[in-house]
């Protein structure tokens, strides 16, 4: 293989790894529960979430708070339940995942 191939295949695997380690951790998690990437399920699709915040400097500390102890009143009336499986560490990556998200 031409060594330039190689290099965009292997520069491509390792800027894909955190991306899919965030989607597992969303799954494991169970945010796919009432989450997806694209589309609206009970909660809002995460695109929709990084649209909504993505000039706000502040969404990584008040989103990861929300993940933990829920919500309600942002993208309309069904609450965002409280997710006590999810430390504050795993919280800022889920979020900032979503938030990187386009």
């Amino acid at each position: 293989m031409n060594p330039k191939v190689m290099m965009c295949v292997v520069v491509g695997a390792l800027s894909a790894a955190p991306a899919f380690a965030n989607a597992d951790l969303a799954q494991k998690k169970n945010c796919m529960a009432c989450h997806q990437v694209d589309q609206k399920v009970l909660g809002p699709a995460f695109k929709a979430v990084a649209a909504k915040y993505a000039d706000d400097k502040d969404a990584v500390a008040k989103l990861s708070t929300k993940v933990i102890k829920g919500g309600s009143g942002s993208f309309g009336q069904i609450p965002m339940p409280a997710n006590p499986q999810v430390n504050e560490a795993e919280a800022k990556q889920l979020v900032t995942w979503i938030l990187g998200l386009k």
